[in-house]
């Protein structure tokens, strides 16, 4: 199960314990927040791409900000295109609703959007539709071992 692949991924920096798991659904931002009593913004959503080698990257993002399709274009050199949900678990390892940039396969790349950054901390998904764990920006940064930063929200 993806949430445990999570779990172990935070063993190793002692943060296991800080997964969160609800009796609720957190699989989007809305349901997220609820779970979490916090606003939207707060919700780091993690959205897959398909590029144009057939690979895939993960771009974490504050929920309440859309993807500008001009920005990521000038980003990553073509067009935001989502995978199926079949492609997403075949190439991140998470199903849609649970995806995170956490226990992921070496070869798939996560960048965070500035839009993080608007909050003190953020709360990402950890392999699971009802699951979740805060982290500052930085500490984020640190365990999805990002490429980088990016600015592709609207």
């Amino acid at each position: 199960m993806s949430i445990e692949k999570v779990k172990n991924y935070f063993e190793q920096y002692g943060l296991a314990g800080k997964v969160m798991e609800f009796e609720v659904s957190s699989a989007t931002v809305e349901l997220a927040a609820e779970a979490l009593h916090t606003q939207p913004g707060r919700i780091a959503k993690t959205l897959s791409f398909l590029m144009k080698d057939g690979s895939c990257i993960l771009v974490v993002m504050a929920g309440d900000k859309k993807v500008d399709n001009s920005k990521f274009k000038a980003a990553f050199g073509t067009k935001a295109k989502m995978p199926s949900p079949d492609e997403v678990l075949e190439k991140v390892g998470h199903s849609v609703g649970g995806v995170c940039p956490f226990a992921i396969p070496d070869n798939v790349k996560v960048y965070l959007d500035e839009s993080l950054k608007e909050h003190e901390t953020v709360f990402p998904a950890c392999g699971s539709s009802n699951s979740a764990i805060e982290l500052t920006c930085n500490s984020l940064y640190q365990y999805a071992k990002a490429a980088g930063w990016v600015d592709i929200g609207k």
